[in-house]
């Protein structure tokens, strides 16, 4: 493999996740989190090679929406191009720039303001036009919908395993100042929530966030000369399910089950709980986290609820599991894969602060697109090349 063969982090920013961010518009928050990550790198606009955006257009509210940031960004006169979907893949295509030999740094800027207008009916879009979106379909039907297949199927998971599985992200936030719900709750505030679409209830689902997140790639050739410890990927796949929902597996992420497999042949993991340290996954209720764990490999069919149970993803775990809070403390739709990706780099940085996991060496970051965990992509990182 050649100098040009390897793709590093070497730098990461964020906005503060909150609701209703009315004094900023879109533009002005990209910028904020652009010129964070410039600061914090000593780094000027001539210092990156390529620009990748990752956002939304029904999010945004127009068509072409990364045009409207293209100065916030700083992709005047450089190539730019736009990823309409989750960050994670935004960060894919940024590291594929980089393996091409064409550019020594690529800067990957995902956002959001998703806590503006009905989510609801954006989400509904998502379905076919002519079969299924006129059933009011959204991602709080759909979800129950799985959650409640895949309980029925396996018998084993209680809607308090799945309750725990809020406790413990919602804790972890109490860790992170970018994070957007900041208060402790218990199983019982879960269970007593009102009933959304059943088995979940309404603390059960993420909230609307808007923010921003902003990272700097670099090849081997020049990574050093942005940081000491550069955050190298070690493997990735992704896995794309049917688009229906009728015409998938709704008990169990097959898609994502595979894009883990190839991840990890090609970061040579054999044993992911005992290979990986930290893991920050894309947790889209309660019970969709409990169906990542036996999807990445973390333990058997069924067994999701028994490993929450043991403690296994909690901070002093075996695999601890979204120390940042997951996406049910901070959720900008179409930026929550890169803030998985940027937590593990500041994880295996050491810079993650009060929610930084000891000794932490490989990391998982994993983003989706669709609804229902249509669209799956698993990255594996390494601190050490």
């Amino acid at each position: 493999m050649s100098n040009l063969g390897k793709v590093a982090i070497v730098g990461v920013a964020q906005t503060k996740y909150e609701e209703n961010k009315i004094d900023q518009t879109i533009m002005e928050m990209v910028f904020e989190v652009v010129k964070k990550l410039h600061d914090s790198l000593g780094i000027t606009n001539d210092d990156v090679g390529s620009v990748i955006t990752s956002s939304n257009d029904f999010n945004d509210g127009r068509t072409i929406a990364n045009m409207a940031i293209q100065d916030a960004v700083g992709s005047v006169k450089k190539s730019e191009s736009r990823v309409s979907g989750d960050g994670a893949f935004a960060y894919v295509y940024g590291a594929m720039r980089i393996l091409s030999g064409e550019y020594d740094t690529v800067m990957v800027v995902s956002h959001s303001k998703c806590s503006e207008g009905d989510q609801y009916l954006i989400n509904n879009s998502i379905f076919d036009p002519y079969y299924q979106r006129h059933l009011g379909l959204d991602q709080i039907s759909a979800a129950g919908l799985m959650a409640n297949m895949y309980m029925h199927k396996y018998r084993t998971i209680t809607e308090e395993q799945a309750a725990k599985v809020v406790v413990k992200n919602r804790k972890n936030a109490l860790n992170n100042p970018f994070a957007h719900l900041q208060q402790e709750i218990t199983v019982d505030d879960v269970l007593n929530s009102p009933m959304m679409a059943y088995p979940l209830k309404k603390l059960e689902f993420p909230p609307f966030s808007d923010g921003a997140v902003a990272i700097l790639l670099a090849n081997e050739k020049v990574a050093k000369q942005f940081t000491d410890n550069p955050v190298w990927l070690k493997g990735y796949a992704n896995c794309t399910d049917a688009y229906y929902l009728g015409h998938r597996t709704m008990t169990d992420l097959i898609g994502l089950e595979l894009a883990a497999k190839e991840a990890y042949k090609m970061a040579g993991i054999n044993d992911p709980v005992k290979e990986i340290d930290v893991a920050e996954i894309y947790d889209a209720f309660s019970v969709h986290e409990l169906m990542s764990y036996e999807a990445l490999g973390f333990c058997g069919k069924g067994e999701g609820g028994k490993f929450m149970d043991a403690g296994e993803t909690e901070m002093n775990g075996n695999i601890p599991v979204n120390p940042s809070g997951g996406v049910l403390s901070s959720n900008p739709a179409m930026t929550n894969g890169l803030i998985r990706v940027a937590e593990i780099a500041l994880q295996l940085m050491g810079k993650a602060g009060k929610r930084q996991i000891p000794d932490a060496k490989i990391g998982l970051a994993n983003g989706m697109n669709g609804i229902c965990s249509q669209g799956n992509c698993v990255l594996i990182f390494g601190g050490e090349y």
